[in-house]
């Protein structure tokens, strides 16, 4: 299975944080599930980080990185197709980084792995 992390469930995966569902930790520690960070997040968390909003155990700069290679964890980039769908997505959601995420999801056929009940309003899966 090939899934989308949405930021909260990224820092909660790599935190093994309780607020995570044990759905969500079994997808992502089954071997055989591609598991995909945005470019999106990574960009929230730099801007949260910028406003103190934020705080990680390395410098930025190598705490994504590191973390997305400990974690198996790919990063999917940002391209027209997603920005497109975005343009045809009704305002349910207005934080931009989820409206982003929301659309590579739609776009690449991928569930997404978060606890927003928002994204339910989209035509997207939903797990948690």
């Amino acid at each position: 299975m090939r899934v989308l992390l949405d930021t909260h469930a990224f820092l909660w995966l790599i935190g093994n944080l309780p607020k995570l569902s044990k759905k969500a930790k079994k997808i992502f520690t089954d071997k055989d599930n591609e598991i995909l960070l945005s470019v999106a997040s990574i960009w929230e968390m730099g801007i949260k980080l910028s406003l103190g909003k934020l705080e990680l155990t390395q410098p930025f700069n190598k705490f994504i990185p590191t973390q997305l290679h400990q974690n198996g964890i790919s990063q999917l980039d940002i391209n027209f197709r997603h920005i497109n769908e975005v343009v045809n997505l009704p305002f349910h959601h207005r934080d931009p980084f989820d409206r982003l995420i929301i659309s590579q999801a739609i776009t690449e056929g991928t569930p997404i792995i978060s606890n927003d009940n928002c994204f339910d309003l989209y035509e997207v899966e939903r797990i948690w």
